[in-house]
């Protein structure tokens, strides 16, 4: 027998549920919106830096401050495995900022680069090719700091593996003081030559300080035509030819 009153009943204790249902839902995706905000675009940062901390005060103070600036953003560090110089200033301050430190260095030179304790994971490779590999496959975005020639190889070496479509990751110089200023004078006027085109100029960006260029990684997006996909290199590189299909 139909009984208005318990259908009504019903009715209004499934409304309330599924009120409590959609509220729960609505709290949910608020909290996973704020999470998301909250949540680094780059969980490590390779930096590539002098061995030696250079001649002015500011680049130590650059050092410093980008380590401080990953910190803030809760991004961990991979870095050249030395204690001295600017790796040694930029490792300390990530670490003692309570961020995993993760340290790639040839056995050959660990006596010239590291003094003292080492500072958070160190792994220990055979050459300076293995070293360069094993810092881009642990990172998520590349910067330079100020520094000399292995500063600028491995610079160099990403930008081109860029260029080449191997990775996709930006890459950013620190310009501390405008050290960089001369590079980035003899980029451009390459670009005006002819040897390098202008969508692939905007691979590097660049700015005089951490928090400006970790924001202006944050916001790179790739506009240069790449020579292969990754695809093609990831499989060129375990053996196969870009028609092959790998197993799952």
């Amino acid at each position: 027998m139909y009984n208005e009153h318990s259908h009504q009943h019903t009715t209004r204790k499934r409304f309330f549920f599924q009120f409590l249902k959609n509220k729960t839902l609505v709290c949910c995706e608020i909290r996973g919106e704020r999470g998301m905000e909250n949540e680094p675009k780059f969980k490590r940062i390779c930096v590539f830096c002098g061995s030696s901390a250079g001649n002015k005060t500011s680049y130590r103070d650059a050092a410093i401050e980008l380590g401080a600036e990953l910190v803030s953003r809760n991004i961990d560090l991979v870095y050249g495995g030395g204690s001295i110089g600017l790796m040694g200033l930029i490792s300390q301050a990530v670490y003692n900022g309570g961020r995993h430190v993760i340290g790639v260095i040839p056995k050959t030179l660990m006596p010239k680069e590291i003094t003292g304790e080492t500072v958070g994971e160190v792994k220990a490779v055979a050459d300076m090719h293995q070293r360069k590999a094993e810092m881009a496959k642990h990172s998520d975005a590349f910067i330079a700091l100020p520094g000399g020639y292995g500063t600028l190889e491995e610079l160099l070496e990403v930008i081109t593996w860029a260029q080449l479509g191997i990775h996709d990751k930006p890459v950013g110089l620190l310009n501390v003081e405008g050290y960089y200023n001369s590079l980035l004078s003899f980029i451009d006027n390459a670009v005006e030559e002819g040897f390098i085109s202008p969508t692939a100029r905007h691979i590097i960006v660049s700015a005089p300080s951490a928090k400006d260029l970790v924001k202006k990684l944050e916001e790179y997006v790739p506009r240069h035509e790449k020579v292969a996909s990754k695809k093609s290199w990831e499989m060129e590189q375990i053996g196969l030819s870009p028609t092959c299909e790998i197993s799952r």
